[in-house]
């Protein structure tokens, strides 16, 4: 089964690479927005189109997108057109094909009023244009093909690239202490954890099943915390090896405000 995967660089995709000698029956193929084989820019439809056509793949896995939480409130056009219109356009090129497609989106589809953790079925109410932004692409890859897997995630953590647990570690080397928000709770969920599950399913498709084929579906981490209780974890754990660590004090979302509104809960399950 060939699988063709966007974001080339990103946390997921680079853990996918990692993980790719376990699934001897996957061809993986990267993509990317330069520097590569396959130039695949999901602001650049035409490159889509010539990407996918290309390399005719049996899976389209978008792990690519625009990240940036507060830029999306300044640029809300180029947002959408990453989050929202590209991942419209990957599926229907895999349903010309006859190929599925895995859409990962994100726990700011809600609003984070819900006292519980969120299911799948609960309503979506995006807060930021991020958020709303990947909700569109949700709803673009439903729209245009029966074929599809969306897969919500939250809090990804890796040794690639930029998230929190590596911002925590680059902070420490600096200094004493550090301030972060203790009122907003999520599951922190390893890149290669969200890999594992990927490829699992990729493998029962390559297999000739239909494992959770036209749903949506949460995979992340499987303990809840708040981002002052993820940091303590973190600096716990790298004190344990020898790295570096601190002190964190807890402070409030309206502590440290943000141009973007985030979820006040974001745990799914």
């Amino acid at each position: 089964m060939k699988i063709l995967i966007t974001g080339k660089e990103g946390q997921v995709a680079r853990c996918l690479a990692d993980k790719a000698t376990d699934h001897p029956a996957l061809d993986l193929v990267f993509a990317a927005r330069s520097g590569t084989e396959v130039v695949l820019d999901l602001a650049e439809p035409e490159t889509i189109r010539a990407a996918v056509r290309g390399v005719r793949p049996d899976v389209i896995l978008n792990a690519a997108a625009y990240t940036g939480v507060d830029q999306a409130e300044d640029e809300p056009e180029l947002a959408m057109a990453i989050n929202g219109v590209a991942p419209g356009i990957l599926a229907q090129e895999a349903a010309a094909l006859g190929a599925r497609i895995i859409q990962i989106s994100t726990d700011y589809v809600f609003d984070g009023e819900k006292d519980s953790p969120y299911l799948p079925s609960d309503p979506v109410n995006p807060i930021g244009v991020y958020g709303k932004t990947k909700l569109a692409g949700e709803e673009a890859v439903r729209a245009a093909t029966p074929d599809f897997l969306i897969v919500r995630t939250a809090w990804v953590y890796s040794s690639y690239g930029e998230n929190f647990y590596k911002t925590m570690l680059r902070l420490a080397e600096t200094r004493d202490k550090i301030s972060v928000v203790d009122d907003q709770i999520g599951n922190p969920t390893s890149a290669y954890d969200i890999a594992d599950g990927l490829l699992a399913i990729c493998a029962d498709w390559a297999a000739g099943g239909r494992k959770n084929l036209g749903e949506t579906i949460h995979l992340v981490g499987p303990k809840a915390m708040t981002w002052c209780s993820f940091a303590r974890q973190i600096f716990a754990e790298s004190a344990a090896t020898g790295g570096p660590s601190c002190q964190v004090k807890a402070i409030t979302t309206a502590d440290y405000p943000t141009k973007a509104k985030r979820p006040r809960n974001s745990r799914l399950l």
